[in-house]
C-alpha cells in the first residue's frame, strides 16, 4: 500500500478555504464579484455579528438554471474561461472557479437562483461540504446566497477572527472600494439590521462618493484626468487639505479590478509631496484602463494584486495626472479653498446692556472715577468691555456712528506716522508694492459695491492680526496669512532653479558653530550657496555670513541657518532634492508675515492676488491649510437659519 495518495474533494476545498476564505470579508467580495460578473444592476448585502453568523449577497443578474447551478459547486467550475489562452485576455473579476465550493466547505451555505424566463427557480444547500441537497424552488430572477456559521467546522480558523466590530469593519471597506469601481451599481450593505451603505448606482463616481463619504469629501474633490494612447487615467481626489492618517482610503481600480500596488502609491505620493504632512494621505478612487494583454491578473489568490508589462509608464501616468489634478486650473482661491471639518458652533453668555438711540449712555460705577477710565486709543479685548466702556458723549444712531468710524479710520490712516509704519511693514512682508498705488494702498475700506465680484475674493479685514477675512458671493472665508505668504515664497524659491537671488551685507555677520555644525556647513556649502547663504570660513569654528536670499530678512538669516542645519542632521538616506525642499521651506517659514503682523487693505487685497497665481495654493510647505471656506449653506446652518426662507 502506497503512502502517497490522492486527496478527497472536500479536503482540498477546506485547504484551498485558507487562500481564498480568509476571514467574512473575503467570501463578501467573491460573491459579489460573481454578482457583478452576472451583470447585477442592485446588490443588497446583509450580515450579522461580523458576517460570521449570518451572511447574505442578493443580486438581480442573469441567475442560472438548474444544471448550471449544480455545476457551479464544483470546484475549478466557472463560465470565465474556456482554455488557458483566455487568461491573457480575462475581462471578468472571477475566473478561478474556487469561491463558492470552498465558502460552502466551510459554512452551512444556501444558494437560490433564477434564470429570466423561468418558472421556477433552484435551491441548492451544502453543510460544511458534504454531498448538496438539490430541488426546485421559488424565487426572484438573479442569485441570491446565504453563508450561516462561517468556520463551524474549522474552529482553529474561527479562533483567529477578529471581534465582530472589526469584521464588519472590513466588509464595509470591501463594499465601498467595489461600490467606487463599479459607480453604474446600485449597492445596498445592512450591518446588524442598520443600513451603512447605500450607493444611486446611475453610473455617477462623484454622487457615488458623495453617497458614502458625504458632501465636505465630494466638496473637496478635484478630478483626475489623462489620456495618452492606449492608457486611459479617471477618478478623483481630494484637496491636500483633507488628509486620513491611513491609505484605507485609496482605492486603486485597473480595469474594473481593485488592487493594491506600491508603485502608484509613491506616484501619490511623490506627486503630493511639500504639500502635506508625512503622517497625511489623500482621500483617492483612481480608475485606470489599460489593454488587458498588457497586465497579468494571476498572481495572486484573492487576485489583489497585478503586474504591469511596464510599471514605470503607469507611474508616470499617475504622477502626472495627480499633478495636472492639484495644480489650479484657473487661478481662483474659491476652488482651492479647504471645508471646514464639522464646525462646532459654541454659544456663551456675556452681560449686556442696551440703550435708546436718543438717551445718553448711563454712567455705570466703572466709569465713575475720571482716573481709571482707559484713555487714548484703548482697545476692548472683550464683547463685555466694548459694551461696558464708558461713554464720553450721547449714543447716536447706527448709521451715524458708522460714519464717523469711517472717518476716524480715514484719519487715522492718513497720519504721516501712520504712513510710516505701513510703508515699514511693507517691506517687512516682502511683498511687491512697485506697481500699487500708495494712496490706494493706504485706504482701510473697500468699496463694495464698485467691486468686480465674478469669481473674485474681496477682503474685509484681519481677526487676532493672523486671519485675513475675506468674501465672495457664495460665502465667507479665512486665510492664514503666515501660512499663506509662506507658500507664495516656497514656491517663489522653488523656481529659481539655478540660484536664488541673494543681497550682500553691508556688515558681514560671524557666525561660531559646534564642530558638528562647522563640518555640515563645509558639506553643505553649495548647497548653502544655491540657498541664497553665501558663507566663508573665518576661523576653526567661524564662518563670515556675505550674502542672504532677498526675501529673507537680515535678522532672521542666521536662525534660519542653524534650523537648516538641524533639519539636515535629522533626515536620513534622502536625495539632494528632498534637502533642498526642505531647506526651502524652513527657509519661507522664517521669512514669511508672523502672526501678529498688522496688514491693511491692500496688501491682503496683493496676498490674495499672489497666494492665487502659485502652483500649489492648498496648503503651506508643513501640510498647514492656507484656506478654509464657509459656505453660505454653513453660515446657514450655524445660525440655525435653514427651513425659514429668509
Amino acid at each position: 500500500m502506497t503512502r502517497i495518495h490522492v486527496l478527497d474533494d472536500n479536503t482540498i476545498n477546506k485547504i484551498a478555504a485558507g487562500e481564498v476564505v480568509e476571514r467574512p470579508a473575503s467570501v463578501i467580495k467573491e460573491l459579489i464579484e460573481n454578482a457583478m460578473d452576472a451583470g447585477a444592476t442592485r446588490i443588497e448585502v446583509e450580515i450579522m455579528a461580523g458576517g460570521t453568523s449570518f451572511m447574505r449577497v442578493t443580486d438581480n443578474g442573469k441567475g442560472m438554471s438548474k444544471e448550471d447551478a449544480s455545476v457551479a459547486i464544483l470546484r475549478h467550475a466557472t463560465s470565465k474561461i474556456q482554455e488557458v489562452s483566455d487568461l491573457n485576455n480575462i475581462s471578468t473579476m472571477g475566473f478561478r472557479g474556487e469561491a463558492l465550493p470552498t465558502i460552502a466547505s466551510v459554512s452551512r451555505f444556501t444558494m437560490l437562483t433564477r434564470e429570466p424566463g423561468s418558472d421556477l427557480g433552484t435551491k441548492v444547500e451544502i453543510s460544511g461540504g458534504k454531498a448538496p441537497d438539490i430541488i426546485e424552488t421559488g424565487c426572484n430572477i438573479g442569485t441570491s446566497i446565504k453563508v450561516e456559521d462561517l468556520f463551524f467546522n474549522t474552529p482553529a480558523r474561527k479562533k483567529f477572527l477578529k471581534t465582530n466590530h472589526t469584521e464588519g469593519g472590513k466588509i464595509n471597506d470591501f463594499i465601498v472600494k467595489l461600490a467606487l469601481s463599479r459607480p453604474d451599481i446600485a449597492f445596498q450593505f445592512i450591518n446588524n439590521n442598520k443600513t451603512s451603505v447605500v450607493t444611486p448606482g446611475n453610473g455617477n463616481l462623484f454622487d457615488t462618493v458623495q453617497a458614502i463619504y458625504g458632501g465636505q469629501v465630494a466638496d473637496s474633490l478635484l478630478t483626475l484626468k489623462l489620456e495618452d494612447e492606449d492608457l486611459k487615467i479617471s477618478g478623483f481626489i481630494t484637496k491636500p487639505s483633507m488628509l486620513k492618517s491611513s491609505r484605507s482610503w485609496q482605492t486603486y481600480i485597473v480595469n474594473g479590478r481593485i488592487i493594491q500596488n506600491r508603485a502608484i502609491a509613491k506616484a501619490i505620493d511623490n506627486a503630493y509631496r511639500s504639500l502635506i504632512p508625512k503622517s497625511g494621505f489623500p482621500f483617492t478612487v483612481l480608475n485606470i484602463e489599460v489593454p488587458q494583454r498588457t497586465i497579468d491578473v494571476n498572481v495572486h489568490p484573492q487576485k489583489s494584486e497585478m503586474k504591469f508589462e511596464d510599471e514605470s509608464r503607469i507611474f508616470k501616468a499617475v504622477y502626472k495626472s495627480v499633478l495636472d489634478a492639484i495644480r489650479p486650473s484657473t487661478g481662483r482661491l474659491t476652488e482651492v479653498a479647504a471645508v471646514v471639518e464639522k464646525p462646532k458652533v459654541e454659544y456663551s453668555m456675556e452681560p449686556m446692556q442696551f440703550v435708546p438711540a436718543s438717551a445718553p449712555a448711563p454712567v455705570t460705577a466703572a466709569a465713575a472715577p475720571a482716573s481709571s477710565r482707559p484713555q487714548g486709543n484703548y482697545q476692548p479685548k472683550t464683547i463685555y468691555e466694548a459694551v461696558n466702556r464708558p461713554a464720553v458723549k450721547p449714543a447716536v444712531s447706527f448709521a451715524e456712528a458708522q460714519a464717523e468710524l469711517q472717518k476716524e479710520r480715514q484719519v487715522h490712516y492718513n497720519q504721516p506716522e501712520r504712513r510710516e509704519q505701513v510703508a515699514d511693514s511693507q517691506t517687512d512682508c516682502q511683498i511687491d508694492m512697485s506697481t500699487v498705488d500708495v494712496s490706494k494702498s493706504d485706504q482701510s475700506t473697500v468699496d463694495m459695491s464698485d467691486a468686480d465680484w465674478s469669481g473674485r475674493m474681496i477682503p474685509i479685514g484681519q481677526v487676532d492680526l493672523t486671519y485675513i477675512i475675506a468674501q465672495d458671493l457664495k460665502g465667507l472665508y479665512i486665510i492664514d496669512q503666515h501660512a499663506a505668504h509662506e507658500r507664495i515664497l516656497f514656491d517663489k524659491l522653488s523656481a529659481m532653479a539655478d540660484g536664488i537671488p541673494s543681497q550682500q551685507l553691508l556688515v558681514h555677520q560671524l557666525l561660531t558653530f559646534d564642530r558638528k555644525e562647522a563640518a555640515m556647513v563645509e558639506e553643505n556649502k553649495d548647497l548653502f550657496a544655491q540657498l541664497g547663504f553665501h558663507m566663508e570660513a573665518a576661523g576653526d569654528l567661524d564662518y563670515r555670513l556675505m550674502e542672504v536670499p532677498a526675501d529673507v530678512p537680515v535678522s532672521e538669516a542666521e536662525d534660519i541657518i542653524r534650523e537648516i542645519l538641524t533639519d539636515l542632521s535629522n533626515m536620513h538616506e534622502t536625495t539632494a532634492k528632498e534637502i533642498r525642499q526642505a531647506c526651502l521651506a524652513t527657509t519661507a517659514c522664517r521669512a514669511a508675515i508672523k502672526a501678529g503682523e498688522e496688514l491693511n487693505m491692500r496688501q491682503m487685497e496683493i496676498l490674495l492676488e499672489e497666494l492665487s497665481t502659485t502652483a500649489f495654493p492648498y496648503t503651506c510647505p508643513h501640510g498647514r491649510p492656507t484656506i478654509l471656506k464657509f459656505s453660505s449653506e454653513d453660515l446657514a446652518k450655524m445660525f440655525k437659519r435653514t427651513g425659514f426662507g429668509f
